[in-house]
């Protein structure tokens, strides 16, 4: 072994650092501080030892492959867990979420526009490449050390027990086992690996007992499935409609203000209401994981499950409600694209975003303001003659990120085709400008949801004369930075006649809309049962005020 000059302990060094770097990436945003550079990490001795022992022979380069292969994976791995706790306020599941990275695109495409989202994707794809790249060039430096035979053995005896340290270190912090002593450091790269290819594995566990469990329905085959409602229902999601709303002060002092005005008007106005609280599947995106889970009475938590239950034999709320006689039908304006497995959704009639005759400009990603689209709804499906009553999911999207610019509410009779909406569209500064100050974007984000909170209340009060049967349910909290709140509660208003009202009397729901902070958080995935268990049975009409 050759003595080494400054140069190459130059590079010895310099290689080491960007080891030392890629090891302590940080995948969560609450990660990255300066403390986070000092952090050791206990596989780089391994790794360093370990190369300086690897013999020139073919084998050697293939395990320096290999270990570049498998850094660079776990440094793509973080990124994206990073963005996902960013957006979502969850790790990325190498499984169920890859389907996620179109619908990511479309949307950073509205917040961003084309240019700088293809811009992203192109400086992602070129730091992956530049990351493989430094790692090749860091694993050459230290294998070039070419070890005379005894001390390469010694280095590979020692590597081997730094793997040994941070191996039990990675044990430990996944709560395996406990160490009489805390290592100097922390194995952090190798954790993501282990807990990624663990989670990997629970996903396609997880999904052979969720088909299993979608196979089994006691409603399946029932006779007087919903025999208790006599009217329209109507299942409306507010977009990012999250408990928030109700608890967090930045935005509580307007909603709660908002729902309380409401309330006063529905009751003056003859309608009875009850709210609850709501556990979702998804927090800050993914709105079709709630709409899912609501109609399928199935915990549907990720894109795989979501799959699963498409091809299943499960049949959803409005699959039940169509063998009961009612028209089903989904009112979907964010569909700007082909939905082919809306027809595994039980739904009879599907309208999508070009069959809703906006003509007004889009607010950014949003297609149309949410007073049009209940606007539609009533012109295109609940004023027409039909001797069935409707059965609809109605998807609302004026809370949809980036909350920019916010509609204001019109008189319902000066809609017609929305171009009333086009100064509304132009107001404002744009999601690239407003995006620049997290305060504003929350600001945007209580504005927008009162916006949709205001016109849902306002349509019910409009209909009070007929009143539809209407659940109002907040599809997700938003993302962690804006709705500053953890938890995975939604609110959720039934809003209708008091005698249908109260036939969900046992739910244990707070009469009103505001639900009690007490109130019990159940699951989303027990709607489709809950409903179909209050109303499969005769309504006492007397009741009725």
């Amino acid at each position: 072994m050759t003595r080494p000059c400054m140069a190459d302990l130059s590079r010895l060094g310099l290689a080491a650092l960007i080891l030392h770097v890629l090891l302590i990436q940080p995948n969560h945003p609450d990660s990255i501080t300066w403390a986070a550079l000092f952090v050791f990490p206990l596989e780089l001795p391994a790794v360093l030892l370990g190369l300086a022992a690897l013999p020139a022979a073919r084998w050697g380069v293939v395990a320096r492959g290999v270990l570049v292969a498998v850094l660079t994976v776990i440094a793509v791995l973080k990124a994206a867990d990073l963005a996902m706790f960013t957006a979502l306020g969850r790790g990325f599941n190498p499984v169920a979420d890859l389907p996620l990275i179109p619908a990511g695109l479309r949307l950073a495409t509205g917040a961003m526009g084309p240019a700088l989202t293809l811009g992203a994707v192109l400086a992602a794809l070129l730091t992956s490449a530049l990351v493989a790249w430094a790692l090749w060039w860091a694993t050459s430096v230290w294998a070039r050390i070419a070890a005379p035979r005894p001390v390469a053995g010694g280095l590979a005896t020692a590597s081997i027990l730094s793997a040994g340290v941070a191996t039990a270190q990675v044990g430990a912090a996944m709560g395996h086992w406990s160490l009489p002593v805390s290592p100097p450091g922390a194995a952090f790269t190798a954790r993501v690996g282990v807990e990624r290819f663990g989670m990997a594995r629970k996903t396609l566990a997880d999904l052979r007992a969720f088909k299993a469990a979608a196979a089994e329905d006691p409603f399946a085959g029932r006779a007087d499935l919903l025999a208790g409602i006599d009217r329209d229902v109507l299942v409306v999601f507010v977009e990012s409609y999250g408990r928030t709303s109700l608890d967090t002060p930045l935005y509580a002092d307007t909603h709660r203000a908002t729902l309380e005005q409401g309330q006063a008007r529905l009751e003056a106005a003859g309608l009875s209401m009850r709210s609850g609280l709501l556990r979702a599947p998804t927090r800050g995106g993914q709105s079709w994981l709630s709409h899912a889970t609501f109609a399928n009475g199935l915990w549907i938590a990720d894109q795989t499950r979501y799959g699963a239950a498409l091809a299943s034999t499960r049949q959803s709320l409005f699959h039940l409600a169509a063998e009961a006689g009612f028209h089903t039908a989904a009112v979907m304006p964010q569909i700007t694209l082909e939905w082919p497995e809306a027809t595994r959704m039980g739904f009879e009639t599907v309208l999508a975003a070009e069959d809703l005759g906006y003509a007004g400009p889009a607010f950014n990603w949003v297609t149309m303001p949410d007073q049009f689209t209940l606007a539609a709804l009533d012109r295109l499906l609940r004023e027409q003659t039909a001797d069935r009553p409707l059965f609809a999911q109605i998807a609302l999207g004026s809370s949809h990120a980036p909350w920019v610019p916010v509609p204001d509410l019109v008189a319902w009779e000066a809609i017609e085709d929305g171009t009333i909406f086009a100064r509304m569209a132009r107001a404002g500064d744009p999601p690239d400008v407003v995006w620049r100050d997290h305060d504003r974007v929350r600001d945007q984000y209580r504005r927008a949801v009162d916006y949709a909170l205001r016109v849902v209340l306002d349509y019910a009060a409009r209909h009070a004369e007929n009143p539809p049967l209407i659940f109002v349910v907040g599809d997700h909290q938003a993302a962690s930075f804006v709705a500053q709140d953890e938890r995975p509660d939604v609110p959720v208003h039934l809003i209708g006649p008091e005698a249908l009202v109260a036939a969900a009397e046992n739910w244990g729901w707070t009469r009103g809309l505001i639900p009690r902070d007490t109130a019990e958080v159940r699951s989303m995935a027990r709607m489709r049962d809950m409903i179909l268990e209050a109303y499969s049975r005769p309504v006492n009409k007397g009741a009725d005020t």
